[in-house]
């Protein structure tokens, strides 16, 4: 778990913040992508 809102909190938010949010919870729990080799 990334962000631990229940729905009191989040259900005030704008939509666009809560995108923001869930982008930002993307980010955080996606690693990196590295560029694959070719041989």
């Amino acid at each position: 778990m990334v962000f631990h809102w229940g729905p009191g909190e989040m259900d005030p938010m704008p939509l666009e913040e809560l995108a923001d949010w869930r982008e930002r919870a993307r980010q955080r729990l996606e690693p990196p992508k590295q560029a694959s080799r070719h041989r």
